[in-house]
């Protein structure tokens, strides 16, 4: 896909997930999601790569309120929401290409502001280490419907702990474009040893 359907948009949780259901009705078994994410942790840089090894919902609508589609169970289990093995390939591959990654729990929220100094802390505090506006739902329908998942987040800005500092959607598209051939690079390889 190129783009999605973003909450913050307007779009319902059923909406924003549609893609992922026309995913498993094709025969897609593994789902790959990146983002643009503000990092928490002080070890973080700017254009940092972040492989997600967990998730943490935000979002005030769950995707999977409602009737339950037949594509898993009512209560699915969400223990290894990015799958271990791509995250330890992709660990691999940019170790051999000499590509900076970090790990870390992303935090999913509602958008469409930048956080508050507060809502760092308060996230940073509760776990997480980088947060934005996407991602979740969407790896949430996929693991309901056994698609396996790997994300990535490039680190775009900084809200640490007692460091305000501002931030503008220009410079968050910046720092993407100059991170994103590092990151396609990296899903790529993994394609091709998957």
């Amino acid at each position: 896909m190129e783009g999605r359907f973003h909450y913050y948009e307007g779009y319902d949780m059923k909406e924003v997930t549609f893609p992922e259901r026309v995913m498993y009705e094709l025969g897609i078994e593994t789902l790959f999601v990146s983002n643009a994410s503000g990092g928490m942790n002080p070890n973080f840089v700017i254009g940092d790569l972040m492989i997600i090894d967990d998730h943490i919902n935000f979002f005030p609508e769950h995707p999977l309120r409602g009737k339950n589609f037949p594509t898993g169970p009512r209560f699915p289990d969400m223990h290894e929401a990015y799958d271990k093995q791509l995250r330890d390939l992709a660990d691999q591959i940019a170790k051999e290409k000499g590509i900076r990654v970090v790990h870390g729990v992303y935090v999913g929220v509602s958008g469409p502001t930048f956080e508050t100094p507060a809502e760092y802390k308060m996230y940073h505090r509760l776990g997480g280490d980088a947060v934005g506006m996407s991602t979740v739902p969407e790896v949430i329908v996929a693991r309901h419907c056994g698609i396996k998942v790997f994300g990535m987040s490039i680190i775009t800005d900084l809200g640490l702990e007692d460091q305000p500092v501002e931030v503008s959607h220009e410079e968050v598209q910046v720092a993407a474009n100059k991170a994103q051939p590092l990151m396609t690079e990296i899903m790529r390889e993994i394609i091709k040893r998957s």
